[in-house]
């Protein structure tokens, strides 16, 4: 998992407690132990995502809308300033995208295509910070720790991809800003049902 997402044991160590004590997967000590994702939605789950996301809402809200000012300015300066190698890297993780055959698939998949956007922009500085705050708004976790997006959300992300891509391809910057940040709010959208969910259980 460390090699997978280029990062140290230790910081999967630490990520794996944080999921644990949230109640999203299961460590099991001994010869078939490892970390299982838990099956149901439990008590402890709900009262972890109340713990977690509940007093942070308001910093959240304000950094979603900062993440999703900076992802419109990733795209329409992606739009103007896109290689030919650029678009290929695009069209790469698009359809890497497409093909997934798992949830995991998918967001790995999703963060390719992030990660080749922020390249396409052409500015280091503006892809770390724009990481940086989207790392910070989904609380640090790589992936969903609140439940997998629902099919109406990946079709949505699949659209919204592929108008996305579009757009950069076309070099309409202000199509492809506007895209960018309607789109961010599939994250804000996948968190607030996994608050609602733990208040109303």
């Amino acid at each position: 998992m460390a090699v997978m997402l280029d990062v140290s044991r230790g910081a999967v160590r630490e990520a794996l407690g944080c999921l644990d004590a949230l109640g999203i997967v299961e460590i099991r000590r001994g010869r078939l132990g490892g970390a299982f994702v838990r099956e149901s939605w439990t008590e402890s789950s709900a009262e972890a995502v109340r713990r977690t996301l509940l007093p942070r809402w308001t910093e959240l809200e304000q950094l979603f809308d900062l993440c999703g000012l900076l992802e419109a300015t990733v795209a329409r300066t992606a739009a103007e300033r896109r290689t030919d190698a650029d678009l290929a890297a695009l069209h790469e993780a698009f359809e890497t995208f497409r093909d997934a055959d798992s949830a995991t698939a998918e967001q790995s998949a999703d963060h390719a295509f992030h990660a080749a956007l922020r390249h396409a922009a052409g500015n280091p500085r503006l892809a770390a910070l724009c990481l940086d705050l989207t790392t910070r708004a989904a609380l640090g976790f790589p992936y969903h720790p609140w439940g997998a997006s629902d099919d109406d959300s990946s079709e949505r992300a699949l659209r919204e991809h592929a108008a996305l891509l579009a757009a950069v391809e076309a070099g309409d910057a202000e199509r492809a800003g506007t895209i960018a940040r309607e789109h961010f709010t599939i994250t804000e959208e996948i968190m607030r049902q996994a608050l609602e969910r733990g208040l109303n259980s």
